[in-house]
């Protein structure tokens, strides 16, 4: 019996292969996709082996690939000129957005710059506190240490893949895409953030893509300040709130590759901090760093 972990986990699982097998035993190593009714792991080259939970003679959780702070660093500048809210401004190496309060990524401070401290949390406050806003901090990981005590309000994974190999790729004729969203989009997308949030990108490019007019989702192309081009996807949603893996796939596959034809070599996605999403899984996303966001609390930060 074993305890197994949350899929996107990476792990290296010995199972039984099948009966005449030489050798009678193999090894899986990488991300976790499934325990049921299979085990389903993909492996660095992207293939996915599948077996049977019976078959299972050990498990180990391992280590995430490491990452490197100024490759998180990057990927981050990549992913806030993609969803830079309705107005931002830099402060002493922060990056504060605003986007009508609507969504954390657009209405929370990053800390970019190696020079961002805490000491800044209290003109961090004021600031969105004119606004009429709650004030906010994205903290990616090794970036900024926090205080103990700040409460996570939520955790995300930035989940990232290759892309360079889905240039050219023929398009799927059940795939559409506008360069602003329409109101088709619009109507499936169902929530009430403004348009100049949706289509806010700093020197970047952006395209929205509709299944069938049924499922959709934003693409940006955004560069790094290490030279990395990136496309992100985001604003991910189903018609009828339930999620497909066959759109959610069909549709992400058309998005990286169009970036990969505007030169993006690596995509990123946002997804919830435990767990699987269709998306993630159906592309083969793999785990790149996580983002907190936390709601800066009450005080005085000039000493800190």
């Amino acid at each position: 019996m074993f305890s197994w972990p949350d899929p996107g986990t990476r792990v290296t699982v010995r199972y039984r292969r099948p009966k005449g097998s030489v050798p009678p035993l193999t090894d899986a190593v990488g991300h976790l996709l499934a325990v049921d009714p299979a085990v389903r792991v993909r492996t660095k080259t992207g293939a996915v082996v599948e077996f049977a939970r019976a078959d299972v003679v050990a498990l180990r959780v391992l280590t995430d690939t490491p990452i490197r702070t100024s490759q998180i660093r990057a990927l981050e500048h990549a992913a806030a000129a993609a969803c830079p809210g309705a107005e931002r401004t830099w402060l002493d190496g922060w990056l504060l957005r605003a986007g009508h309060g609507v969504g954390l990524a657009a209405n929370s401070a990053l800390p970019l710059d190696l020079s961002a401290q805490l000491s800044s949390v209290a003109a961090i406050t004021e600031w969105y506190r004119r606004r009429g806003l709650t004030p906010r901090l994205a903290v990616p990981d090794r970036l900024l240490a926090l205080p103990p005590g700040w409460t996570d309000e939520r955790t995300e994974r930035v989940v990232v893949r290759g892309v360079s190999e889905m240039a050219d790729r023929e398009a799927d004729p059940s795939v559409t895409f506008s360069p602003r969203p329409h109101d088709a989009w619009l109507r499936v997308f169902g929530r009430e953030i403004p348009v100049d949030v949706l289509t806010a990108v700093v020197d970047g490019e952006l395209m929205f893509g509709a299944y069938r007019n049924a499922t959709v989702a934003r693409a940006a192309v955004t560069d790094a300040p290490d030279g990395a081009r990136w496309v992100g996807i985001s604003a991910v949603r189903f018609a009828d709130d339930r999620a497909d893996d066959q759109a959610a796939a069909a549709l992400g596959s058309a998005l990286l590759a169009w970036g990969a034809d505007r030169g993006a070599t690596s995509a990123y996605l946002s997804v919830p901090g435990t767990g699987a999403t269709a998306l993630a899984d159906a592309l083969g996303f793999r785990l790149h760093h996580r983002r907190r966001y936390v709601q800066a609390p009450p005080g005085r930060w000039d000493s800190v």
